[in-house]
């Protein structure tokens, strides 16, 4: 996986593409086991009023061969969704020792996630951030443990990337799994990339925080 910049950077672009889209940032309080039923209303909340059906991640159920999805096949079925279609999404396939596809989330403040199908499993990640933007990554570590179900369907994880210890997010599912549910696992790693950096910046320097716009 190669990504030049921190995820903290692309939360400035995201936040104004919400403004521009007529949206309002909204704090609630809701019990930890509540998280995912809130993100499912979020993204209704979204849509404008009578255009429920324009749901990019709505398809023609598009299902793996029966031995799963294999890199190609899948770049292809993605490729004919909606969601690229409607450019919410770029494709493009890098190779190397482990090919994988690099997904720009344009919906998301041009955010890069990348996918990798294995024998069994299709992983999904994005880069956070270096550990050596976290004041105290002992800290941190302890408290993305205690934490981790507030982030649905997504898990932190330590990863060399061009030879830098980084934070990342990533999500796994079985090579059988439909295309909706990966549509839905990317489009919901994205969400939660965005999340992790409001969830986490106290945890991030104060140099950080400036770069990406954001108030310590």
């Amino acid at each position: 996986m190669k990504a030049a910049k921190p995820s903290s950077v692309y939360v400035r672009e995201f936040r104004e593409r919400m403004r521009r889209a007529g949206l309002i940032k909204k704090d609630v309080w809701i019990l930890p086991g509540y998280a995912a039923d809130l993100a499912t209303i979020e993204k209704r909340f979204r849509q404008v009023p009578g255009e429920a059906g324009t749901d990019p991640l709505a398809q023609g159920g598009a299902w793996p061969s029966v031995d799963g999805w294999t890199l190609g096949a899948l770049q292809s079925a993605i490729e004919a969704s909606p969601l690229v279609q409607v450019g919410s999404v770029d494709v493009a396939r890098i190779e190397g020792a482990d090919p994988a596809l690099s997904l720009v989330m344009r919906d998301h403040g041009d955010l890069p996630v990348f996918l990798v199908v294995g024998a069994l499993q299709i992983v999904v990640q994005a880069l956070l951030w270096p550990v050596d933007h976290v004041r105290d990554p002992a800290a941190f570590n302890a408290y993305v443990l205690g934490t981790h179900k507030f982030v649905p369907l997504s898990n932190v994880g330590v990863e060399s990337v061009a030879g830098v210890p980084c934070y990342i997010l990533f999500g796994s599912l079985d090579t059988q799994s439909s295309l909706t549910n990966i549509l839905f696992e990317i489009q919901t790693l994205a969400d939660n990339v965005i999340a992790s950096v409001d969830a986490y910046r106290s945890f991030l320097k104060d140099e950080v925080l400036m770069q990406a716009g954001l108030s310590a």
